[in-house]
């Protein structure tokens, strides 16, 4: 089967379709995983039972950037793309089996070996935990209930990818959504209806929520698995050239793909020994900061992570040709599209963050000064946003390329580099923030640092027009910003700080800063620019076809 080369415009635009369709789903996802987190926040706020719930669920959620949008997507769609292309259907549905019986062995090893050695995990990731009565013991046992959610999202991440090598974007990406609303609906189910009867805590009744909405988010895929021809049937040969080239990618790109979910672990055991004026350990911070990743996570999923996976099966049909040039103008086109849609994203995020903090999560458990803290975390995260957004286009276009090792290096110098700059801030007087911002610093270091070695790689990456699209969008997001903040400043003078006056702020800042934001880079004639609209009017079109 010989792939056929598709032009550039048209290929933008299969791009900017593919994505919008991601987006919208991963918007959705977003959305309800801001409700999971609201129900959290409304039950439990920043206590120590969510603190400890934070920890139990991260340990083995590790796994969902590193299987779903990181190392299993990145290794395996880029081969099994080229097997669909080059190769039998019967080959691409070996492969697949393969790969599958694979996970289950090897991630169904390491979440039994989690479960037993969960203690020692609890310690390493916060020590800070012990010096809290009860609070270590807590966060093992949730982190038992919720190490299966390991294996199943890693079987949800292959088959995300098989369906994305088709060309399916949609459903994969709302399997997310079942996660979402599986786990609340499990959680509170389990926690607050059938627990009491039989002496379940609600915090554990929520970890088993998770367990359910993870395997909710596998069977979610399984009608269009079967429909695209793929059916699991188990397969073991350790031999297999296909699954031995998977694996050899796996590895590298495992570490390639860690080190923001990494060094968020590392940034959580400093978070969990953080003492107030009386010298206690708090109890906040690793709460404070994981609302703010929620936040974060927002738009990196509805745009970064949208564009990534429309992007790497495209470019993974042109590293198959060789065709490097149409290579490097897909990528540098997906880099620019990120810019100008994480820019003003990330210039919102710090600008609105106390009124979408305290929209969303201040009821309750969750005070004014747990807003303050974690709007605080958010405008540091979103010092980063670019740079990570970046990152999930960047680094599966070495595996494209079959270069694991260089995404490899570059993370393990992030690791280290982000455990000094890390141990350093949380000393300071921005102390939670600052780790935020550490973790902000390496995501876009790790980010130029792989540009460079990419453009080296392949002679260059539009470098020009990439630099010409960040200084015009950043400028177009500074005016932006500044507009937001005045109008923020004038809705919270005239209504105070109240549950209403946040949501009138967002109502108004949001649309007037969009307005202006692509009305100013409209003017600088960005290059681009239109592909979001693109994305926007071929979703349109998409539902009016269905609906006709």
């Amino acid at each position: 089967m010989i792939i056929q080369p598709i032009p550039a415009e048209r290929k933008q635009t299969n791009i900017a379709r593919s994505a919008g369709v991601v987006s919208v789903a991963v918007l959705m996802s977003r959305v309800t995983g801001l409700v999971r987190e609201s129900v959290m926040a409304t039950f439990f706020g920043a206590s120590q039972l969510y603190d400890a719930f934070v920890l139990g669920f991260r340990i083995p959620n590790l796994t969902r950037d590193l299987f779903a949008e990181g190392a299993l997507s990145s290794a395996f769609v880029p081969i099994f793309t080229r097997y669909l292309a080059t190769r039998s259907r019967e080959d691409a549905l070996r492969l697949f089996n393969l790969v599958a019986t694979a996970i289950i062995m090897i991630v169904g090893t390491i979440c039994a070996l989690g479960v037993v050695f969960s203690p020692q995990l609890v310690d390493l990731f916060a020590h800070g935990f012990r010096e809290v009565p009860g609070k270590y013991e807590l966060a093992v046992k949730l982190t038992r209930i919720m190490f299966p959610f390991l294996l199943l999202v890693a079987m949800a991440a292959q088959a995300m990818g098989v369906l994305n090598a088709c060309r399916k974007f949609g459903v994969p990406a709302l399997s997310s959504v079942m996660f979402n609303v599986g786990s609340v609906v499990c959680g509170l189910t389990i926690g607050f209806l059938i627990g009491p009867r039989f002496g379940i805590p609600a915090i554990d009744g929520m970890a088993w929520g998770v367990v359910f909405g993870g395997a909710l988010q596998v069977l979610f895929q399984l009608p269009s698995l079967r429909k695209a021809g793929f059916s699991f049937s188990p397969a073991i040969d350790f031999s297999d050239p296909g699954l031995r080239s998977v694996l050899r990618l796996m590895a590298p790109a495992l570490l390639g793909s860690a080190s923001t979910q990494i060094n968020v672990l590392v940034n959580t055991n400093f978070a969990s020994a953080i003492h107030d004026a009386a010298g206690q350990v708090m109890n906040g911070p690793v709460s404070w900061l994981n609302y703010a990743y929620r936040f974060m996570q927002f738009p990196l999923g509805v745009f970064g992570v949208a564009i990534a996976a429309a992007t790497l099966p495209e470019i993974a049909r042109s590293a198959a040709r060789k065709d490097i040039h149409e290579f490097r103008d897909t990528l540098s086109r997906s880099l620019s599209m990120v810019m100008i849609l994480t820019i003003p994203s990330a210039v919102g995020l710090a600008v609105l963050g106390p009124s979408i903090v305290g929209a969303i999560y201040q009821y309750h458990r969750f005070t004014a000064f747990d807003t303050q803290q974690t709007a605080l975390a958010l405008s540091c995260y979103a010092a980063g946003l670019a740079g990570y957004s970046a990152l999930k286009v960047l680094v599966p276009a070495f595996y494209a390329l079959d270069d694991a090792r260089t995404p490899m290096f570059v993370s393990l110098s992030s690791i280290a580099i982000n455990f000094v700059v890390a141990r350093y801030m949380v000393h300071t007087s921005l102390r939670h923030a600052g780790l935020a911002l550490a973790t902000s610093a390496v995501s876009i270091a790790s980010f130029l640092i792989l540009l460079w070695a990419l453009r080296q790689r392949i002679g260059g990456v539009n470098g020009k027009e990439l630099l010409s699209t960040f200084w015009r969008t950043s400028l177009a997001g500074m005016v932006m910003g500044c507009l937001c903040y005045t109008s923020s400043g004038l809705i919270h003078h005239s209504l105070g700080m109240s549950h209403t006056a946040a949501f009138s702020d967002l109502a108004i800042s949001i649309p007037l800063g969009a307005s202006v934001y692509f009305a100013l880079c409209k003017a600088m004639r960005i290059p681009g620019i239109d592909h979001p609209f693109q994305m926007v009017s071929a979703l349109l079109a998409r539902t009016r076809g269905n609906g006709s």
